[in-house]
């Protein structure tokens, strides 16, 4: 009888993760401000974050930037009117199961509602994964649907994080999009390199490598702090791979809305190998208001960010609008 393949290190330490709120602030010394965990939010939006990600917030400090984009906290229970349950309108922009398409030659596999880290501002909370995802009936709707379409170019697998799924269903998909002749590029959306470098391990470096097209991943990162030598590694494995590195970041009240937190995100990313690409502006889901930075306010740090920094560490400025054939410059 054939002895089962061990376990890969990531999905052992993904498992560990921590999910229970008091927890992470006893982790932290913070036990005296479980009396402001949110145990609504934390049932709609469940906690979840890799113990190497806590390990990069400051002990003691309950405003530590990174802590705040994945506590739980009584904020996120506000009805607040311009904030629903689809920011984005991913629902109208479906073309199939697990597929939405946007903009021209683009389209967007919704690989797994997985994630290896639930941050609090994700647009895609209330998303109806169970049944919304490509990798139903083995990815066959999906690969259909892209490949009736000569018109798309490039496939962007995001989610949830496809990195959660295991290396050979990634293998799997991608296997099934080389044979669709018309496509030229893949693009990767995946934080999980930054909350869980571990992840970044041979079998995905090996998959990455062989792939047939030139390959755009982007990382997301909102904070210098989220960096440490462990991700520098796993920035630079990526890097031997083959692919252009790139990070998308969100502006967030009290976790990166200084221009000295975005100098330092962007001068720290790209000392990681990474070009600072997005910074976007919040997406309106419900729950996340207390994030939003107003638009003045986020033109004018941009504007002091270009002041202060050469331009190829400048991210754009966007926010996603329904309807806008791309990004929307701010």
């Amino acid at each position: 009888m054939a002895t089962p393949a061990p376990t890969p290190r990531w999905q052992r330490l993904w498992r560990e993760a921590v999910r229970d709120p008091r927890e992470l602030l006893g982790l932290l010394g913070l036990d005296a401000a479980a009396a402001g965990i949110s145990e609504a939010a934390a049932a709609q939006f469940p906690l979840r974050v890799p113990r190497g990600f806590v390990a990069r917030m400051r002990p003691g400090d309950l405003h530590d930037p990174l802590l705040r984009q994945i506590l739980p906290v009584d904020a996120e229970e506000r009805i607040v009117p311009g904030f629903g349950l689809d920011a984005v309108g991913d629902g109208a922009a479906k073309k199939a199961d697990g597929v939405i398409q946007k903009y021209r030659g683009r389209a967007l596999l919704v690989a797994t509602g997985s994630c290896a880290v639930n941050c609090r501002y994700c647009f895609r909370r209330h998303f109806p994964y169970a049944g919304e995802t490509a990798a139903r009936d083995g990815w066959s709707g999906a690969v259909a649907a892209i490949a009736e379409d000569p018109s798309i170019d490039e496939v962007i697998l995001s989610g949830g994080d496809p990195l959660s799924l295991a290396t050979p269903k990634l293998a799997e998909l991608t296997a099934q999009l080389a044979a669709i002749p018309h496509l030229r590029r893949l693009r990767i959306h995946s934080r999980l390199p930054i909350v869980l470098p571990e992840r970044v391990d041979a079998p995905l470096l090996q998959w990455l490598s062989a792939l047939p097209w030139p390959v755009a991943f982007v990382v997301h990162a909102n904070h210098a702090n989220e960096f440490d030598a462990s991700v520098d590694a796993a920035m630079a494995a990526l890097r031997g791979a083959g692919v252009q590195l790139l990070n998308q970041a969100v502006l967030l009240r009290g976790v990166n809305d200084s221009v000295e937190a975005l100098a330092d995100l962007s001068e720290r990313s790209f000392a990681a190998g990474v070009l600072p690409y997005y910074l976007h502006q919040l997406d309106r889901v419900a729950g996340v208001a207390h994030f939003e930075v107003p638009d003045d306010e986020a033109r004018a740090l941009h504007a002091a960010l270009a002041a202060r920094l050469s331009g190829y560490l400048v991210p754009k400025l966007v926010r996603e609008v329904q309807g806008d054939p791309g990004k929307r410059p701010l």
